[in-house]
């Protein structure tokens, strides 16, 4: 299997393109705060679900997954206090937790494959 044929993977590297474009707009002081944070958050899940692709057991892709789980949460989190602190709009932070969820319903279904390999 690919991992750059997955939807998940797919779907997860649109969200970190999501990620960085709404950051742009974040305050400077915040390059090291809650911007970095967000972004690094944001190409972990990508990240996690090829490295959990190359793995060599079930698993081990499933751990990987998993992790790529915990950052949409740690994503999400940090998109509604991007909100809170005033640094997005609420259009933005509903249409980007549109895409957190999609992201994790395919995230979920796909763990739930794996388990059943």
């Amino acid at each position: 299997m690919n991992y750059t044929d997955l939807d998940v993977w797919k779907y997860s590297r649109r969200l970190v393109k999501t990620v960085y474009l709404l950051t742009k707009s974040f305050p400077k002081e915040e390059i090291y705060g809650l911007t970095n944070q967000i972004r690094r958050c944001s190409v972990s899940v990508p990240s996690n679900i090829a490295e959990g692709i190359g793995r060599q057991s079930n698993k081990e892709t499933i751990h990987f997954l998993y992790i790529a789980k915990g950052s949409l949460q740690e994503v999400e989190t940090q998109l509604y206090l991007s909100f809170d602190l005033e640094y997005i709009s609420e259009k933005e932070l509903k249409t980007t937790i549109e895409k957190v969820i999609s992201t994790k319903k395919l995230l979920n279904g796909f763990i739930n494959y794996y388990k059943k390999l």
